[in-house]
């Protein structure tokens, strides 16, 4: 959890004159018992780490309103608009790998830092840059590497691709397993499912872009953009920071418009958590445990695995084959898709395009 060591900040003495952001802002800081901080001084040199900032997605301090003041260790000082806010901050903490120490700054302050200064506006075209994903066709020769924006003949779907874009990008910057996309009345809301609980890390979106942005999607997963009346399952790939994300999308029509839900599928991550699976690790009880032990281990049979989203199925089978593989006895899978690869295990991916359905590989 962050904490608040004595920093060394302006204490300018309370005025009239202030504006009302920054009484506002000292307000909230006296209330909290937090450190207030300017980050404009008029005469004096600004407070802000340009190394740090440097270092830091431009995105992630612009959605958060933080900007970095300075690093002691593991500590990272940062100015912040809302420091009372800890879902933001425990988002910082594990995305940054720090732990912060916040002090109560101006939006507006923050905001000019972010926007206008010359190192920050470097730092802004290197993170836009950053935000360029791969999409990965898969061809008959091979998979074929696209780049999002190439896919784009409207001048119109530009902000668009650079939404969809960083929407990915953000999701997997925090390490979420789903992006929920729900349309209501007026607006569009998009959510990320982390450590099983959905959180709206995206301000909400004009319902007028409601149609491009799924559409965009339905683009990216190669479904049918004129169909909105029924179901749809697709996916897509794309290579992000040297590695090869999956995703699974499913769209369902709904009351103001289509919902869309995309599964990430992180292989690599999934391979280092999965490196040294056991059973012991899910969280059975001890009697279920054993049962669910000694079921694995029968000649033939069932074993039939259900739950919700997040609720640890894929995990459990995991490690289940992890307990059971072994050089006397060959084990095959038929998995849609192969999110980590076993030693000693023959895993089927399922592709229905090119026919390779669950029934055939049966």
């Amino acid at each position: 959890m962050a904490t608040v060591s004595s920093p060394v900040i302006n204490k300018t003495n309370f005025s009239d004159n202030e504006p009302p952001e920054v009484v506002e802002a000292r307000a909230l800081a006296r209330r909290y018992r937090l450190p207030y901080i300017d980050l404009l001084p008029p005469d004096k040199q600004s407070p802000i780490s340009y190394e740090e900032l440097a270092g830091i997605p431009v995105d992630l301090m612009l959605r958060n309103q933080f900007v970095p003041l300075k690093r002691e260790g593991r500590n990272l000082h940062v100015g912040m608009a809302d420091p009372t806010n800890l879902e933001v901050l425990d988002e910082l903490e594990n995305v940054l790998n720090v732990r912060i120490v916040p002090y109560v700054a101006t939006a507006g302050a923050i905001d000019v830092i972010l926007r206008k200064g010359d190192a920050t506006q470097r730092v802004m075209q290197e993170a836009a840059s950053g935000f360029k994903i791969s999409l990965v066709k898969e061809t008959d020769q091979g998979d074929e590497i696209l780049d999002l924006d190439r896919l784009a003949t409207d001048s119109e779907m530009s902000p668009i691709i650079k939404l969809v874009d960083t929407v990915v990008y953000n999701a997997m910057e925090s390490r979420a397993s789903d992006i929920h996309i729900e349309a209501g009345d007026r607006d569009v809301s998009v959510k990320f499912r982390i450590d099983g609980a959905l959180y709206q890390k995206v301000d909400p979106i004009d319902i007028a872009y409601h149609q491009t942005l799924i559409s965009r999607i339905k683009v990216m997963s190669e479904l049918d953009i004129a169909e909105r009346r029924i179901p749809q399952d697709g996916r897509f790939r794309v290579r992000y920071k040297g590695r090869t994300v999956d995703f699974r999308v499913s769209i369902l029509p709904a009351a103001y418009g289509e919902n869309c839900v995309i599964r990430i599928l992180d292989k690599e991550q999934i391979s280092e958590e999965f490196k040294n699976l056991s059973l012991d690790v899910v969280g059975f009880d001890e009697e279920d445990i054993k049962r669910f032990r000694l079921y694995i281990k029968e000649p033939y049979g069932m074993v039939l695995v259900t739950g919700p989203t997040g609720s640890g199925k894929t995990t459990t089978l995991y490690g289940a084959l992890n307990e059971i593989r072994n050089i006397e006895d060959k084990i095959i899978t038929i998995e849609d898709p192969v999110e980590y690869q076993l030693q000693g295990i023959m895993q089927i991916p399922v592709n229905e395009k090119k026919g390779l359905t669950f029934a055939r590989g049966l």
